[in-house]
């Protein structure tokens, strides 16, 4: 599970993008014109490579609140879609 309190402060964001792994879960947060982009997607791709049908995306406020909203929507998304990350794990 991601840790809001060692997670990359906001101000990363301008710059790059932010990408990670849980266990057959990837998951990608970008500063986007509208706010805070979290996506989700199963392994083994990164996210330029994974099919837009396969990605689970949602926007957050570009602000600390909203990184805060995109971890715990990571994390939900994890803790949901359990069967579809273990799935992918075992590729």
């Amino acid at each position: 599970m991601l840790n809001k309190e060692i997670f990359v402060p906001i101000q990363f964001f301008k710059k790059e993008a932010y990408t990670g792994s849980m266990n057959g879960m990837r998951y990608r947060i970008k500063k986007e014109d509208e706010g805070l982009e979290a996506a989700v997607y199963p392994q083994p791709y990164c996210y330029e490579a994974t099919p837009d049908e396969k990605k689970i995306k949602a926007v957050f406020p570009f602000s600390e609140e909203g990184r805060e909203q995109a971890i715990n929507w990571i994390n939900e998304q994890f803790i949901e879609k359990q069967d579809l990350w273990a799935a992918a794990g075992r590729k």
